[in-house]
């Protein structure tokens, strides 16, 4: 499956942003979806994640009650609404497809990679 990450750029402290994942090819429905971010000079760290039918969601201790994750199968896409931006939220966020239920908050158990998006929140 190829994933294509849109909808970053630059918002103030407190605004929002919505990004989009489409992805194309095998069936998107049959992945769990997850987003991650990677800010300068950091590890990339895991922000959200949603099990294929959608009925289950995950979230990062730093993101949970501000952003939200959601899929749109028959579209092929995959959402997070990020709401109270905040400096600290500034990274290159990534979305990804393939983990398992148990480990969709570890990076490297996911098989597929969109490029990223960049996100600025300024102060």
């Amino acid at each position: 499956v190829q994933l294509q990450a849109s909808g970053g750029g630059l918002v103030q402290a407190g605004g929002s942003l919505r990004l989009s994942c489409a992805a194309s090819g095998r069936t998107f429905s049959s992945y769990i979806m997850g987003w991650f971010r990677q800010a300068p000079g950091k590890e990339r760290e895991f922000v959200a994640a949603i099990s294929r039918g959608g009925a289950r969601t995950y979230y990062a201790d730093s993101v949970k009650g501000r952003f939200t994750i959601s899929r749109d199968n028959a579209k092929q896409t995959e959402y997070l609404q990020m709401n109270s931006l905040n400096p600290g939220d500034t990274a290159v966020y990534y979305c990804a497809a393939g983990a398992q239920e148990g480990t969709v908050t570890v990076a490297t158990r996911y098989d597929y990679w969109g490029q990223g998006t960049l996100v600025t929140v300024s102060s």
